[in-house]
């Protein structure tokens, strides 16, 4: 106490002169303080002060600090208030400027002096989370849902000017990271695939926000073909990425920004670590403000408008133009690219291949959108005859190959002797394996130019042709000129007319009945008799014109009925209506007439209606069932003149007459990998006129057959049911299986017996002589070339008055022709129902 005293009073007389000089403590706790603390060292020194030393001073200096300490208290409250604050407001400034959040001061860090000899970890700032970064990442796939490598990704947020860019993997996944919260748009292009179109997505603080990316085929069979890409790059508009908006923590990539060479995450990150005062002393990572932001987004804007002018203009005219240092082509470089570009005389123009040419046409194939293009607003390969192709392994810009192989195996219940069978354009052999189709060819797009062939060899190059007539009218044998080629076309596409017009000339395939020509692309093997009897080509001019992306109009001016010449003197005029104004709704409309098609009777006309419709009833691509359709086709038609009526039987003339239907219901499963098709058909066929002919004695569309008449009056009715399933591991195979029951009220499909006489030692071949009846002694046959007044036209059973070997007027000419009893006539086994199973390999690609 009286040490105490003693400072009291000394405190009395000398606090005035030494109270600021040597007598405060504030030497004994600057010792322990840098120079550059921060705020938060300033505000809580009091509190890691080295013990006071008792000196004359000190006791003054004690007295006054505790009568402070309510006042140190409420500024030490005040100090956390305002340091919360500042926490909170600096979280949006870390996370658009690139700076590591933490406790770091801008102009030095922590001293040693301070702490001890051990430098502290900075403290972390947690971004809010309206605030926080998030992820984007995703697969850009194939249309078939395959993952697509190599595709380039764009993302964008117009709002604060923000575009990134990537190059999906191989395993089809890009990412974007640290991307600031907000409604951002993705785009991806690859060469040979029409862009994605605008994907929007948004990003969630401190999520991973998944978008896969689908990519189309540029190429549509019947749609009018652009020769550019409809892809538009965002670059034009938004490339500025001010250092104020960019995110913590920048994604890492290889690839030049706008803003020239940008600095990988991980040397960012290096550098920081390295020297931390040198950092933090870089003016770089400091916040920009926004008004320079805003100013260098408008120059950015501008050159690239600039730039895009420039690459616009033509050889002839381009000035020369300053390339700065820093991204000028080497010498060497810049004269190899300058030969490669052909020097243009006057009024010529540069082609797409890159070659001078006279025809602007080449050259003025404008790029259009993907809204612009017809059907492309939806995928339609769900659909029946629409094939389930997304794209081709193959493509090339020009040039599309195509190829396809359609093998079968088939067991028809009846187990006709020769193995053949007939009344069907895709059933011709029994218990073989047959190749029904093989062809190779492709789609030619050049600019306006543009062109198809697809050749046909197998079955379906003689199945084909012998259903044809028209070839018996004048000379050269056009069966044989165009039996291997199944299409073959060209023309040109006018893309400044509505949605595009195309006027094509050639052999193309027709969709009257629905089913495609090609069995790959079907959802059953063998049609109902509207698809099968009805014509599969058309030989002629088309044009087709789309006024909009939804709707189709395509007249026909054609040889005839599926023929390569005129049957008479007219030609057949006809057309298709296709409408699909929903991606689960298509509807197509055919129709002919005016065509005389019957040979030999250019007073008989044909009129023909087949309207089809197709439901896409369920798509969950994710589920187990996967896609579930329907189709279903109505035809009606008749012939009328030359001794035939449309409705009835009056005024001398038979009822010539059509009318038929098919209802189909298609199954897909686990992505698409498993398919199952249940449908059938009906058909009255009064006259036989669509009815096909067996290939009886070698029998075709020419020649006839006595043994089955399609003569005015003569009736047909038939029905069939099918049930198929397919395996398709890939978009380019198909595995399948199909059951069918056929049934006729005529004997028509071919029995134990055959339809082929016998020729000795278990052959069976033909006599040479369609037209006429065969007679045999059981091991071999002839044409009976002497029956009197046979064939009448009438029917065998008719002319023979029974069956075959019943001393009928047929059997008693064989036997006077061959001079013995043992021969008489033959007859094919005919019977009035078929059970086939079916199993087929189909490849397209």
């Amino acid at each position: 106490m009286q040490v105490f005293a003693k400072c009291r009073q000394a405190a009395a007389k000398m606090a005035a002169a030494e109270y600021g000089a040597k007598g405060n403590c504030s030497t004994d706790i600057n010792s322990f303080m840098s120079g550059n603390q921060s705020f938060n060292q300033s505000l809580y020194a009091p509190l890691t002060r080295a013990p006071l030393v008792c000196r004359p001073a000190v006791y003054f200096m004690r007295k006054v600090y505790m009568k402070r300490r309510p006042i140190l208290r409420g500024i030490l409250s005040a100090g956390g208030v305002v340091q919360l604050a500042l926490l909170l407001c600096s979280a949006p400034a870390y996370a658009q400027s690139g700076l590591v959040p933490g406790m770091q001061d801008p102009v030095g860090g922590h001293g040693p002096d301070a702490f001890g000899n051990s430098t502290p970890k900075p403290e972390q700032h947690v971004l809010t989370a309206d605030h926080a970064p998030g992820d984007v990442h995703g697969v850009t796939r194939y249309p078939s849902g395959l993952p697509m490598a190599g595709a380039q990704v764009v993302i964008l947020n117009a709002d604060v000017d923000v575009e990134r860019s990537t190059v999906s993997g191989e395993d089809g996944s890009y990412t974007f990271k640290n991307l600031k919260p907000g409604h951002y748009q993705l785009n991806a292009k690859i060469d040979g695939f029409a862009p994605s179109g605008i994907v929007p997505v948004d990003v969630i603080p401190r999520q991973n926000v998944n978008s896969d990316i689908s990519l189309k085929l540029i190429r549509t069979a019947s749609m009018p073909r652009n020769s550019g890409s409809a892809y538009r790059s965002y670059g034009g508009a938004y490339r500025a990425e001010p250092a104020s908006l960019r995110v913590a923590n920048p994604q890492p990539t290889t690839e030049a920004s706008s803003e020239g060479t940008v600095r990988t995450a991980e040397a960012a990150n290096t550098a920081t670590t390295s020297d931390p005062a040198k950092t933090a002393e870089t003016p770089s990572s400091q916040p920009m403000p926004a008004a320079v932001a805003d100013e260098l987004a408008a120059m950015r804007r501008r050159i690239d408008e600039l730039e895009s002018e420039l690459k616009g203009r033509t050889a002839t005219d381009q000035p020369p133009a300053e390339t700065p240092a820093a991204v000028a082509a080497p010498p060497a470089a810049a004269q190899d690219q300058a030969a490669a570009t052909p020097k243009l005389a006057p009024g010529q123009f540069l082609s797409t291949a890159g070659t001078a040419t006279y025809y602007k046409g080449d050259t003025d194939m404008p790029t259009h959108p993907d809204s612009w293009t017809p059907f492309a607003f939806a995928d339609w390969s769900w659909m029946n005859a629409a094939g389930r192709q997304h794209d081709s392994p193959w493509s090339t810009k020009y040039f599309t190959p195509e190829f396809r192989a359609d093998v079968n195996y088939m067991d028809s219940f009846n187990h006709p002797r020769d193995d053949t069978m007939g009344g069907s354009t895709e059933s011709f052999r029994s218990n073989e394996w047959q190749l029904e189709q093989l062809s190779l060819g492709g789609d030619i797009r050049i600019g306006h130019v543009r062109g198809r062939i697809l050749t046909m060899f197998g079955e379906f190059a003689t199945t084909t042709p012998r259903n044809d007539g028209s070839t018996a009218r004048g000379q050269w044998d056009l069966r044989d000129m165009y039996r291997y080629i199944s299409e073959g076309w060209g023309g040109y596409s006018f893309d400044n007319v509505g949605h595009g017009l195309n006027i094509d000339a050639g052999i193309f395939v027709s969709y009257i009945g629905l089913f495609s020509y090609y069995n790959f692309d079907n959802w059953a093997y063998q049609p109902s008799y509207v698809s099968s009897n009805t014509p599969w080509f058309f030989n002629g001019l088309r044009i087709q014109y789309f006024p909009t992306t939804k709707l189709k109009i395509e007249p026909w001016i054609i040889n005839g009925w599926q023929s390569y010449a005129r049957f008479n003197s007219k030609p057949g005029l006809g057309g298709q209506i296709m409408y699909r104004p929903k991606p689960w709704l298509a509807m197509v409309f055919n129709n002919y007439g005016m065509g005389t098609d019957v040979l030999g009777s250019p007073a008989t006309s044909r009129i023909h209606t087949d309207d089809s419709i197709e439901i896409r009833e369920y798509n969950n691509p994710d589920g187990f069932l996967d896609m579930a359709a329907m189709s279903a086709t109505g035809d009606l038609g008749c012939q009328y003149g030359g001794g035939q009526n449309c409705f009835d039987n009056k005024n001398g003339g038979q009822k010539t007459a059509f009318l038929g239907w098919m209802v189909y219901q298609r199954l897909q499963f686990a992505h698409d990998h498993y398919g199952m098709t249940l449908g059938g058909g009906y058909m009255n066929n009064p006259g036989r006129y669509l009815t096909l002919l067996q290939p009886i004695n070698g029998a075709d569309a020419i020649s006839g057959s006595p043994y089955f008449t399609e003569n005015p009056g003569d009736k047909m009715h038939a029905y069939d049911a099918t049930a198929t399933f397919d395996y398709m591991p890939s978009q380019w195979l198909t595995f399948r299986g199909e059951m069918g029951y056929r049934h006729t009220d005529v004997p028509y499909w071919s029995g134990r017996g055959g339809i082929t006489p016998p020729q000795g030692n278990n052959v069976f071949g033909n006599t040479g002589s369609p037209s006429l009846y065969v007679c045999t002694n059981g091991v071999t046959s002839v044409a009976d070339t002497i029956a009197s007044g046979a064939p009448s036209g009438a029917g065998f059973a008719v002319d023979n008055g029974g069956a075959a070997n019943t001393n009928g007027p047929i059997d008693t000419s064989c036997a006077t022709q061959v001079g013995s009893s043992a021969w008489h006539a033959w007859a094919p086994d005919l019977r009035k129902s078929q059970i086939v199973a079916t199993f087929a390999i189909m490849t397209r690609f």
